[in-house]
């Protein structure tokens, strides 16, 4: 992996085309270059939106409403701030029956509008550039007005902020009338006439607009300190949005579906909780387990929940990295253990060199402390499932410790890992020339299950923790002058 400025991984904003294909034969696959950005460029001023809602596609969870009264079912436009953490098919919005279908959606990593009639796609429109980036936030656009002459001109999609090149595209007729904004179900995060192809990942911002066929520039604008495309406040510039127009902000974890434009187009919430709502935004990009991260020959994980539960097959060693790594600063997560008996976690990164090296400090289920070069050491307590791995990473010193369900072990304090006292620390002296991510392991003799919590946590806390900055919500307390690990912090302290 090569360094960047501010030796920080992991894109805030990808460039359009999401282009994630890592290094050439897909041996080891992590954020192409492309995407590698420093801190200098993440944006610094908060996002007009505070959260998002996770969708889980394991959870066969939607936001469904059926209009009282039809809008403008020729133009129309969708903008959704999302996060995205599969290459399956997935969608946006779905309307209409089995033989009359319409799907905004993910399909092969593109962006598509398309209307189905049974048997083959009579409309289609689709984007050239792929979306693969399962780390980053993006910005989408569908814009439609089927009343202009030029067909064109009646469907147009836009992918942080530019408009796309299309590619296997049948337009719609001139004045075509979608199921979008009529008196039947309307759902987000699914397919309407069948529960099926559930979103997978984050979005945020989501707002719809009936009768007007509107540009980004309603819904976002370039960071002029950044260059990096950032959401506007469209909660106070839109207004009205149209008959069947609505904006969903997440910020009632209670009510997830609630329009606030003022319309009053409340969605109903299916299988999702306030769990679900999270402060993984456009602006401050939390990391995850990064499922485009993988070891050449291993049995890829499964992947699930945000890409915050990942599932180790039994047989293989198995990695799994997080999405931002660091080479300065002072890091704090969580790490649950789910199931199994032979899981690791800690710190590590791959070497470019090979694509098969794997360098890293773990605590194992056994207590030990691991380094994968295959030394280990008794440390802590052995891990029972259910137990919360408390890791505390000082990448200015090179200097990691662990903790169990509380207590730091090793008979390690609070007080020493704030003040950089080593002597009970399970790592010093790490080489900080490399750039560190997060990493678990699952081992070969069992299936093993994690739960990661950057700050977003998948599961009930029960007492609730953040850092300084008020970011996260940990289980347990956070060294003074630690951090979760997002964005913000690392433009601040990376």
């Amino acid at each position: 992996m090569s360094r960047k400025n501010g030796g920080i991984i992991g894109p805030v904003n990808t460039p359009v085309g999401g282009l994630v294909t890592g290094i050439a034969g897909g041996v080891w696959r992590m954020n192409d270059v492309a995407n590698l950005v420093s801190n200098s460029q993440w944006p610094i001023a908060a996002s007009p939106g505070e959260n998002s809602c996770r969708f889980n596609v394991g959870d066969s969870d939607s936001l469904s409403r059926t209009p009282t009264t039809a809008g403008n079912r020729k133009t129309f436009t969708l903008s959704v701030w999302c996060k995205k953490m599969s290459s399956s098919q997935m969608n946006f919005m779905g309307a209409g029956g089995t033989s009359d279908q319409n799907h905004i959606s993910f399909e092969n990593d593109r962006l598509q509008i398309r209307h189905y009639n049974g048997s083959s796609n009579d409309i289609i429109v689709n984007t050239s550039a792929v979306f693969r980036d399962e780390s980053a936030w993006y910005h989408f656009v569908v814009a439609v007005d089927t009343t202009q002459s030029t067909n064109s001109d009646r469907v147009k999609l836009y992918a942080n902020g530019s408009l796309q090149s299309l590619n296997d595209t049948t337009y719609p007729s001139q004045d075509y009338e979608w199921n979008f904004n009529d008196t039947e179900i309307q759902y987000i995060g699914r397919r309407q006439h069948s529960s099926a192809y559930h979103f997978d990942g984050y979005m945020a911002e989501f707002t719809w607009v009936d009768g007007q066929q509107l540009t980004p520039s309603s819904f976002g604008e370039t960071n002029s300190a950044t260059g990096i495309w950032t959401a506007k406040d469209i909660g106070r510039q839109l207004a009205p949005l149209g008959t069947n127009g609505f904006y969903l902000d997440f910020k009632d974890s209670s009510n997830l579906g609630k329009d606030v434009s003022g319309n009053s187009n409340d969605f109903t919430v299916n299988n999702l909780t306030s769990l679900d709502q999270t402060t993984d935004i456009t602006s401050n990009n939390f990391c995850t387990q990064h499922p485009l991260s993988y070891r050449s020959g291993q049995t890829v994980p499964t992947y699930s929940d945000g890409n915050l539960k990942v599932v180790f097959a039994a047989g293989v060693n198995t990695f799994s990295y997080g999405t931002l790594g660091v080479q300065a600063g002072k890091w704090y997560w969580e790490v649950k253990v789910t199931f199994g008996s032979n899981v690791y976690t800690g710190i590590g990164f791959a070497s470019a060199a090979t694509n098969t090296d794997i360098n890293g400090y773990l605590l194992r289920q056994t207590g030990q402390k691991y380094n994968t070069s295959g030394s280990a050491s008794s440390y802590a307590s052995a891990l029972s499932t259910g137990d919360t791995v408390m890791i505390a990473f000082d990448a200015d010193n090179g200097t990691l410790w662990f903790g169990v369900n509380g207590t730091w072990s090793n008979s390690a304090t609070q007080s020493e890992i704030e003040n950089g006292t080593t002597s009970n620390s399970a790592f010093s002296s790490i080489d900080m020339s490399s750039i560190w991510l997060p990493l678990s392991k699952g081992g070969t003799s069992s299936n093993s299950n994690i739960q990661a919590n950057f700050g977003n946590p998948i599961y009930s806390i029960s007492s609730g923790n953040s850092d300084a900055n008020g970011h996260g919500n940990f289980e347990y307390a956070v060294p003074s002058g630690y951090y979760a690990l997002n964005t913000s912090n690392l433009n601040t302290y990376g």
